[in-house]
C-alpha cells in the first residue's frame, strides 16, 4: 500500500484537535489491531514451548531442542528494532495510519507462513531456515506495529488522558496472549501425535481471518490530529532517527531500561514457566496452560488500573506502588509452581501477574509524552523494541540456559528481579519533569507533579 500524499494529512487543519467520539474509536481500533498482532506473535511463543523444538530440531535432546526453539523465538525480537526504525521513519514522515496497516499485513503473512511450513522431516535443514525467516518477518511487523498503535490511541486523546488512552493499545497484549493460550488449550483434546502432525498449525492458519477483520477496521480510521498539526507546521525531520539519537539519546536509553519489566517478565512467567513446568515438574500440557490462562484473565482485568493509578497520582510514586510488590511475588510464584500443586501454581502466577501488568498499562502513555510529535513514532519504537530485543526475546532462552547450567530455579528468579529493579530506576529517572517533551504543553496531571 502506498503512503498517503503529505497534503492529505493537513487538508483539514481546522478539524477539532480532540474529538471524544473519534478518540474512543481510535482507542478501540488500536486495541483490536494490537490484540490480533499479539495473538499472532504469542502463538509462536506457545508453540516454541510445546512443539517446535522436536519438529524443527529433531536431532537435539529435548532440553537443547527447546533451547533452539526459544532461540528462533528470540530472533523475532531481535528483528523488532529494525521494524521500529523502518516504520518509525515512515510513520513520522507520512503518518501513523498507513504504517500500522502495512505492519498488520506483514504479520499476517509471517504467521500464516509458519502454519504452512513443512517440518524438518519433510524438507530437512530448510525447515528451520524458513522458520527463522518467517519469525524475522513477524518481528519486523511487530516492531513497527506497537509505536503506531500507541500513537493512534494517545494522539487522538485529550491532553490529560493520554496515559489512559495509551492503555487501549497495551490491553491488546494480554488479550492476544489469552487468546493464543486458549487456542492451544482447546487443542489439548488432541492426541500428542495428532497435535504434532497438524493440530499445532490451526492457530497460525486461523489468524488469517482475524487479520482481514483488523485490516478493515484500520483502513476506516483517519490520521491522528497531532500528526496533521505537525505536518501543517512542517515539523518533520528528513531523518527522524538521526534527530532522536542526536538530541534524545538519554531518553532512549532510559526508555529501554524502563520498558524491561513491562515486557521481559511476561515471557519468564509464561513461555519459560510453561516449558519448565511441563518438562521438569510433571505438569500436563493442558494443566499448565490452564494456569497460564487464569493468570492472563487476571492480567486482562487488573492491567487497566495501572493507567488509572498513573493518571490520578504522582507517576513516580505510582511506579513504586506497581513494581515493588513484584520483588516478593515473583520468587513466590516460582516456589509455588515448584511444589507441583496446580492450585498453588495458579495462586502464585495470578499474584505475580498483577504488578507488572499494571505497570505495562501505564508504560505506553508515559513513554509517548517524552518525545516531540514529529519524531515520536521513531523515539518510542526504538526505546520499546530495543528493550524487547535485548531483554524480552532472550528471557526464555537465558532462563532455560540458567536452568540447564545450574539445575536450580533461583538464578532464573534473580534474572527476573534484576529486570524489575532496572525498570524501577530508569522509569523514575525518565519521569523527572525535565524529561518531558517540549510539545507536551499540558501533560497528564500526574506528570506535572512528578
Amino acid at each position: 500500500m502506498t503512503p498517503e500524499p503529505t497534503p492529505s494529512l493537513s487538508d483539514t487543519p481546522d478539524q477539532p484537535r480532540h474529538d471524544v467520539r473519534q478518540a474512543r474509536r481510535a482507542g478501540i481500533t488500536a486495541f483490536v489491531g494490537t490484540t490480533i498482532e499479539w495473538f499472532d506473535f504469542y502463538i509462536y511463543g506457545t508453540a516454541s514451548a510445546l512443539v517446535l523444538g522436536r519438529l524443527f530440531f529433531p536431532d537435539a535432546s529435548p532440553a537443547v531442542g527447546t533451547l533452539a526453539a526459544f532461540a528462533t523465538f528470540a530472533i523475532g525480537f531481535i528483528a523488532r528494532p529494525l521494524g521500529g526504525i523502518i516504520f518509525g521513519h515512515f510513520g513520522d514522515k507520512f503518518g501513523r495510519k498507513n504504517a500500522v496497516i502495512i505492519t498488520l499485513a506483514l504479520m499476517g503473512i509471517g504467521t500464516v507462513g509458519v502454519g504452512l511450513l513443512p517440518t524438518y522431516a519433510t524438507i530437512g535443514i530448510w525447515a528451520p531456515i524458513l522458520l527463522v525467516l518467517l519469525r524475522v518477518l513477524q518481528g519486523v511487523a511487530m516492531g513497527g506495529e506497537w509505536g503506531g498503535a500507541v500513537l493512534i490511541a494517545t494522539e487522538f486523546a485529550p491532553e490529560n488522558k493520554k496515559v489512559l488512552y495509551g492503555a487501549f493499545a497495551q490491553q491488546g497484549s494480554p488479550v492476544g496472549n489469552l487468546l493464543a493460550t486458549l487456542a492451544f488449550l482447546g487443542l489439548s483434546v488432541l492426541s500428542d501425535s495428532v497435535f504434532d502432525t497438524w493440530g499445532w498449525r490451526i492457530p497460525f492458519l486461523g489468524s488469517a481471518l482475524l487479520i482481514i477483520v483488523a485490516l478493515y477496521i484500520r483502513i476506516t480510521i483517519s490520521e491522528t490530529p497531532e500528526m496533521r498539526e505537525a505536518v501543517a507546521k512542517q515539523e518533520k525531520n528528513r531523518i527522524p532517527l538521526v534527530e532522536v539519537l542526536r538530541e534524545h539519546w538519554v531518553k532512549v536509553l532510559l526508555g529501554i531500561g524502563a520498558v524491561v519489566a513491562g515486557v521481559a517478565i511476561t515471557y519468564i512467567k509464561t513461555t519459560f514457566a510453561l516449558s519448565w513446568a511441563t518438562t521438569d515438574l510433571g505438569f500436563g500440557r493442558s494443566e499448565f496452560l490452564m494456569v497460564v490462562t487464569i493468570a492472563l484473565v487476571v492480567q486482562v482485568l487488573v492491567q487497566p488500573f495501572g493507567a488509572v493509578l498513573a493518571s490520578r497520582m504522582d507517576q513516580r510514586r505510582a511506579v513504586l506502588i506497581m513494581l515493588l510488590p513484584e520483588l516478593v511475588l515473583l520468587p513466590l510464584m516460582f516456589l509455588l509452581i515448584k511444589t507441583g500443586s496446580l492450585t498453588l501454581a495458579i495462586i502464585g502466577m495470578a499474584l505475580a501477574t498483577a504488578p507488572h501488568a499494571m505497570y505495562y498499562s501505564a508504560l505506553a502513555g508515559i513513554l509517548a509524552q517524552r518525545f516531540p510529535t514529529h519524531i515520536r513514532y521513531t523515539g518510542i519504537s526504538i526505546s520499546y523494541q530495543v528493550s524487547t530485543a535485548l531483554f524480552a526475546g532472550t528471557a526464555p532462552m537465558v532462563s532455560q540456559f540458567l536452568l540447564n547450567r545450574t539445575g536450580a530455579i533461583w538464578p532464573v528468579i534473580g534474572l527476573g528481579l534484576g529486570y524489575v529493579i532496572l525498570s524501577l530506576v530508569c522509569m523514575r529517572a525518565l519521569l523527572r519533569p525535565s524529561s518531558a517533551a517540549p510539545s507536551a504543553v499540558e501533560p497528564d496531571r500526574a506528570s506535572a507533579t512528578a
